[in-house]
């Protein structure tokens, strides 16, 4: 009786192993580019990925604001047969932190990019009809609607954030203190 009830708990828990999520194993990009590469680095990947459609530096923008650049690649415009459409790769002090993937929705559909993701990655942390979020310490990864994939790099993201907190307004504190008084 002991052996079945160990051979029960042992395949539950083999079970739920191979189910559960591994946050861990949350991927840092797709197609060799990975959150954290620099932008030559970068460049370097698209130039050698054709799926992506770059076209070298006339795809590069400063975007306003210190230390930020913008890829923006077309696949159609590239004349490659590809599940992409466009892609925005966002840099800041020199490293890759934004990476959206826009799917071409005439060859791919949402529910198939889901199923692929959850079977890969076990279900979202976060879901919503709007996007499914997978998240880990260093990466968040989300499925957003219509069809694109978002890479954040999560440090990155909280530093850019906490530098732009603005204080609230005279107006927002009485409204906060109304409330409060309620």
């Amino acid at each position: 009786m002991k052996k079945v009830t160990a051979c029960i708990l042992f395949l539950l828990l083999t079970l739920l192993a191979v189910t559960a999520q591994d946050a861990s194993s949350i991927p840092r990009g797709y197609g060799g580019v990975e959150l954290g590469m620099s932008l030559d680095e970068v460049k370097s990947r698209l130039m050698k990925n054709s799926e992506f459609g770059y076209h070298g530096d006339r795809d590069v923008s400063l975007l306003p604001g210190e230390n930020r650049v913008l890829i923006e690649t077309d696949s159609a415009a590239g004349h490659v047969d590809s599940f992409l459409d466009r892609c925005y790769f966002q840099f800041y002090n020199g490293k890759l932190y934004i990476m959206i993937i826009t799917i071409n929705t005439e060859r791919m559909d949402h529910y198939s990019v889901f199923s692929t993701l959850c079977k890969k990655y076990g279900n979202p942390v976060s879901l919503s009809p709007e996007k499914s979020v997978w998240k880990n310490a260093d990466v968040t990864m989300s499925l957003e609607r219509p069809l694109s994939l978002k890479y954040v790099d999560n440090n990155v993201f909280d530093e850019l954030n906490k530098k732009s907190l603005v204080s609230p307004s005279g107006t927002e504190m009485t409204r906060d203190m109304f409330l409060e008084g309620l």
